[in-house]
């Protein structure tokens, strides 16, 4: 294409400009996808940024950085600068420099390049983890100290590859079933045998730990039995919550040649193990009031598994990252619609769990039938004049509350009900006073966590099932609900500007529909007030998986002027 009609400008400081009315801005997109993140995402111009993590993250994926600035080069309107050149050439080509390596009485950090090694184990976080040197370019480290060194090197700058290899687990012989028990046949799609391929490696050093994204409704579970397949030994999977965990038990149990007996929950109702334990993050990171200890985080080192799977690991607690460091020697897989993480701790999922290995795009997937057609729309609605007074005096917080549960929310959430009538419907948000009052409205049940899960589980069955046709939901739905056939979600409120939960949301409704049927996604923002701040940034997630969203007022919707 001619420079001057290419659709990306690469600032000198590091930015970069995606001019998303150009005709190429949709295959610009999936290139700085690759190996850049988003930043902002206005009108006319989205933003981008190159960092060191999304570029170690596209090195660990199999690209190069001569591959990454030929396609950026071929994009871009003018010249790439020489400075940002070479910062991408100089931090993708740290990744593999250093490697670790099993030696005859611990790990091995080695290099070829014997000056970078001799710095680095002079850096005072490094030093003390030192054996001794073996060689100009090797030197010794605990083998308990796998995942510190991991973890203190990535924040130097010079991820580390790791080849020390893995504990083999206890054998288990098992496959995944080409016929379910009502009859159907069954078979992994291509992008979901991609997927655990591209973790596995062909149970080379190089596979057993890494992360894999893929949207919600993708089938990140079948990925999971996938890639258990592949390595045949004992696995523990480590879900959000009970609801999700359940969920994993009834895959195990309905898509492979796994008995009853073989697979077990370990949760706040039952403290069971066997060769595949389901276990939820709440259990893992119980404390007793007044205690220092986690007692049930000895499941993850105390049993010899062969993999851990940490699903929706951009959820991953504190308690577990910590044991995580020491466990190193086991295969780690992670699987999440996002690696965004609101505690910035993405770079410790990087050393700890392993670098992104795949990653599906959620419109390439929508394209070829794989997921639902998102419509994504976000209604705006007035604050009321009292409680725009109140607004205008409130502090800064409680400014955000006032905003998200503004009255006339629950006119464009009845509105939006009528329109859809006959879909089945969720209504998601954060204040359960304003989620009991739409509730009482609609005569919709409200699922919170406090209602008891068997309570939950029949709500959600009768869901299914169309006995119900709509819910109104608490944030125990932002993860690992399968509700197939829901086709609208309808956000109320939300954690301030959270990416990660907008993912969740959306997956909600991700699920394949019938053909011509489209998943409506709506999101109600108070104009001119922090909730549309909020939404901006929230939006941005939407953003870059290259969807657009049509703003709209609540005005503009009922009297008929936009369609939905």
């Amino acid at each position: 294409m001619d420079m001057q009609t290419r659709p990306v400008i690469v600032q000198m400081d590091g930015s970069i400009l995606l001019d998303i009315h150009n005709g190429h801005a949709d295959e610009a997109r999936l290139v700085l996808a690759k190996f850049a993140e988003l930043e902002k995402s206005p009108d006319h111009f989205h933003t981008y940024r190159v960092t060191a993590l999304s570029l170690w993250n596209a090195a660990a994926a199999g690209h190069d950085s001569m591959e990454i600035l030929e396609q950026l080069r071929g994009l871009s309107r003018y010249e790439v600068p020489s400075a940002i050149a070479r910062f991408i050439r100089e931090t993708m080509d740290r990744y593999g420099i250093l490697e670790l390596r099993r030696g005859e009485e611990g790990l091995v950090l080695a290099s070829a390049d014997e000056l970078t090694l001799t710095e680095i184990v002079h850096h005072k976080t490094i030093a003390p983890l030192v054996r001794r040197m073996l060689s100009g370019t090797e030197v010794e480290v605990p083998l308990l100290s796998r995942g510190t060194v991991k973890v203190a090197l990535t924040k130097l700058g010079y991820p580390v590859k790791d080849l020390a290899g893995y504990t083999a687990g206890t054998p288990l012989s098992f496959r995944i079933v080409p016929e379910l028990p009502d009859g159907r046949s069954f078979a992994l799609r291509h992008y979901q045998l991609q997927a655990a391929d591209a973790f596995h490696q062909g149970g080379g050093l190089a596979g057993g730990s890494g992360v894999l994204t893929l949207p919600c409704g993708a089938g990140k579970t079948i990925i999971g039995l996938r890639a258990m397949e592949l390595l045949q030994t004992s696995t523990l999977i480590l879900a959000a919550n009970i609801t999700a965990a359940r969920q994993w038990i009834r895959e195990l149990l309905e898509k492979t040649t796994l008995r009853e007996d073989q697979v077990a929950e370990y949760s706040g109702e039952h403290k069971d193990t066997a060769q595949i334990t389901v276990a939820t993050y709440q259990i893992l990171s119980y404390r007793p009031r007044g205690k220092d200890e986690f007692p049930h985080l000895s499941l993850l080192s105390g049993h010899n598994w062969g993999l851990i799977v940490y699903d929706e690991v951009h959820l991953l607690p504190a308690p577990v990252f910590r044991i995580t460091a020491e466990i190193q020697a086991r295969r780690r897989l992670g699987l999440t619609a996002t690696l965004v993480r609101e505690d910035g701790r993405e770079d410790e999922v990087f050393s700890l769990i392993g670098p992104k290995k795949f990653d599906a795009p959620w419109k390439e997937l929508e394209a070829e039938g794989w997921i639902a057609t998102a419509v994504c729309m976000e209604v705006r609605i007035e604050l009321t004049d009292e409680e725009r007074r109140r607004y205008a005096v409130a502090e800064q917080r409680e400014k955000a509350r006032i905003a998200a549960e503004a009255s006339a929310k629950e006119e464009a959430v009845l509105a939006l009900m009528e329109r859809h009538e006959g879909e089945l419907i969720l209504v998601i948000g954060q204040y359960l006073d304003q989620l009991e009052k739409i509730a009482m409205r609609t005569g919709a049940p409200l699922i919170t966590g406090a209602m008891r899960q068997q309570e939950r589980e029949r709500l959600y069955h009768a869901f299914r099932t169309g006995e119900i046709s709509s819910l109104i939901v608490s944030k125990v739905a932002n993860f690992s609900i399968d509700l197939p056939d829901a086709s609208v979600a309808i956000q109320v409120s939300g954690a301030f500007g959270s990416r990660q939960e907008e993912a969740q949301r959306l997956g909600r409704i991700m699920r394949p529909k019938e053909e011509g049927m489209y998943a409506h996604f709506y999101t109600i923002v108070a104009k001119e007030t922090k909730d549309q701040e909020f939404a901006l940034s929230r939006q941005r997630f939407l953003t870059e998986q290259g969807y657009e969203y049509e703003i709209a007022d609540l005005e503009e919707l009922l009297s008929g002027e936009v369609t939905v």
